[in-house]
């Protein structure tokens, strides 16, 4: 039987859609989380790499920080679109989709013979993966039932949280004994095998629906999103951007209220909205999407600060830094199945509130940091980090899209997978502004200059800590459980959705 939710049929969840044995019953996500980790890498991947680029192509670092900006902005254009594209396609088509499109930007760009040649393959690798992480959570929820959602969930983290910590690590060890080429050559039969062996073994899990896209709604979502990341990431640049950081922000703002009046407008039609925030009328999932924003923003924020502390400051090389940063990417990764099983049996408010403590210590003690401060302490203090984010990510993962009906996985995995993005963006950008004004205001007052770098890195920690509070209180509100669709409906519907 199919019940009706305004104008979307729910499917009922088919039964044995996946086969698996005991020891491996969800061999689908097993491939999937793979497939993930190794696109979500390279978001960050390029980091170490934009000095020697730099030099090569003979660009500046404005120029150059496009390698990562492309990336970033690409990603913020294409998920929106996601959570309408996966409910019109099968998951192989999806994947072998994503997988060709990656594979294909990576070859472009370990043989580009320009720096614009590259970024154009950064946008290709891009697109490939903003499909990914949106059909590995959308396909978990389907197929995984309730009680053991936490432990799977757990150990997909690896893909979702730790491949962008362990991305400057990585590309750090290959610049170390090889030319930036060999970021692309190494990854890409990585990631050809992956994709290969993968097809060979995935099934197809739930069913499509028929519809037209909005083309309205994906020039808006385009213009809004781009509009707004791009804004972000100019603030804190070492070079002025063309046009204020400030009007692409307010112009991005303004585009995405458009997008969010269309898509109301369209949840009364049909063929449905391209991204349905009627999954934000569901209050449990609304309280996790903004924990996970915020505490996203603080590790992206982590991530930019703490390398430029090390090799700014303290004269280490890309390799010491990664190594340095790398126990924490790991605790993290490690960290992911253990608090997963822990969640199955005691549910997310015994992980999350402790969590939100662990990162809220964490950025706080990062902020008294000094010139001499002894690398282990740096260590533990990153480490404790990531591990509060460990405990934070895969319970609230879990309780958000849980707390939706099944016919809102894809979409809510989109919102998520969208409000990461901008909230990377937003830390990127706090994170640089905050030392850039505080280490100006330091110096102009006299402070000698490697002091007022030291205030700057001190200042953008502490108003992290200052917004890591803002997660321990959504955590205290969070339930421990997820909410069933069923309990807590939709609005404007009159209908209740069927549960999962």
């Amino acid at each position: 039987m199919t019940a009706t939710l305004g104008d979307s049929p729910v499917a009922p969840r088919p039964a044995g859609r996946v086969r698996g044995t005991a020891a491996q019953p969800y061999p689908v996500l097993r491939w999937l989380t793979l497939a993930t980790f190794v696109v979500i890498l390279n978001e960050t991947l390029m980091v170490n790499a934009i000095p020697r680029l730099m030099t090569q192509f003979d660009v500046t670092a404005r120029t150059g920080q496009w390698l990562s900006t492309a990336f970033m902005l690409t990603m913020a254009v294409v998920i929106p679109v996601t959570g309408w594209f996966l409910q019109r396609v099968t998951t192989r088509q999806a994947f072998a989709l994503a997988m060709g499109v990656f594979v294909a930007g990576t070859l472009l760009a370990a043989v580009a013979p320009a720096f614009w040649v590259l970024v154009v393959a950064r946008v290709v690798q891009a697109s490939g993966t903003a499909v990914m992480l949106p059909l590995l959570m959308t396909t978990l929820m389907t197929i995984v039932p309730v009680h053991d959602r936490g432990r799977v969930m757990g150990n997909v983290t690896l893909a979702i949280s730790v491949a962008p910590a362990l991305g400057p690590t990585a590309a750090g060890v290959v610049l170390q004994v090889a030319s930036w080429r060999w970021l692309f050559l190494v990854m890409l039969p990585i990631a050809g095998g992956v994709a290969l062996a993968a097809l060979r073994r995935l099934e197809n899990v739930g069913e499509q629906r028929s519809g037209s896209v909005d083309v309205l709604s994906v020039v808006l979502a385009g213009l809004g999103f781009g509009s707004l990341v791009y804004g972000l990431s100019g603030f804190g640049a070492p070079e002025a951007p063309a046009v204020s950081p400030w009007a692409l922000v307010g112009g991005g703002a303004a585009v995405v209220a458009l997008f969010v009046l269309r898509q109301r407008r369209l949840q009364r039609r049909p063929a449905g909205p391209l991204l349905d925030l009627r999954t934000l009328g569901h209050r449990t999932y609304a309280v996790a999407l903004v924990l996970q924003a915020v505490a996203f923003l603080t590790m992206m924020g982590a991530m930019i600060l703490v390398p430029l502390y090390l090799q700014g400051l303290r004269e280490l090389t890309p390799l010491q830094t990664g190594l340095l940063v790398a126990p924490g990417g790991l605790a993290m990764g490690l960290a992911g199945p253990r608090v997963g099983r822990v969640f199955d049996r005691v549910g997310g408010r015994p992980l999350v509130i402790p969590g939100t403590l662990l990162v809220v210590t964490g950025l706080g003690g990062l902020g008294f940091v000094g010139v001499a401060t002894p690398y282990a302490v740096l260590v533990g203090l990153h480490l404790l980090l990531m591990l509060g984010l460990a405990l934070v990510m895969t319970p609230t993962f879990t309780i958000s899209l849980g707390s939706l009906p099944m016919h809102l996985y894809s979409h809510g995995s989109s919102l998520l997978g969208t409000a990461q993005q901008v909230a990377a963006a937003v830390g990127t950008a706090l994170s640089v502004t905050v030392l850039s004004a505080r280490s100006a205001s330091l110096a102009a007052a006299g402070v000698d200059p490697v002091e007022a770098f030291v205030g700057g890195f001190r200042a953008a920690f502490l108003v992290a800590a200052g917004l890591g509070l803002v997660t321990v209180a959504l955590a205290c509100v969070l339930p421990g459980r997820p909410t069933p669709p069923e309990v807590e409906g939709e609005r404007g519907s009159s209908e209740e959705p069927t549960a999962g």
